[in-house]
């Protein structure tokens, strides 16, 4: 199932190069290895949240390489709010939380453009609440209804 081809509109197609120079631009890192980095590091994290049909979606509107990060990883069982995130990803690359979280808002903004609107809002609808920040989006949920 998953293995399948899907055709999808590309809303930004950009090669690996292309992307790591936007996320430089957008992170003002002072180098392409940095931006790298960033990209690798974020999108693997990613990849331990996205699952299902969104997995795959998101994986073939990104280039090749960055798909391979993403992709590479095994979906957690449980998943963490958008902070929970940024803090997940500061310990596991031993960063401080703002570092993490510019690094994920300068990879995920990138991404939300090569994904479109249509796929980040079924990404989002599948996350906890504080990922549609990280994406660069406003965080728009119903409030629960009082019991």
């Amino acid at each position: 199932m998953y293995d399948q081809l899907r055709a999808h509109p590309s809303h930004a197609a950009m090669t690996f190069d292309q992307m790591l120079e936007r996320v430089r631009y957008e992170g003002a890192y002072p180098t392409r290895e940095r931006a790298a980095e960033a990209v690798h590091t974020v999108l693997a994290a990613l990849g331990r949240q996205v699952t299902g049909d969104e997995r795959v979606d998101l994986a073939q509107s990104l280039p090749l390489e960055a798909a391979l990060s993403l992709t590479a990883q095994i979906p957690d069982v449980e998943h963490p709010t958008g902070w929970g995130f940024v803090k997940d990803l500061a310990s596991r690359t031993g960063v401080t939380p703002a570092l993490a979280r510019w690094d994920t808002g300068a990879v995920l903004t990138v991404v939300a453009r090569l994904a479109g609107p249509d796929l980040i809002s079924r990404i989002l609808r599948q996350l906890p609440g504080g990922y549609a920040l990280l994406f660069g989006q406003a965080e728009l949920r119903q409030a629960e209804p009082a019991a």
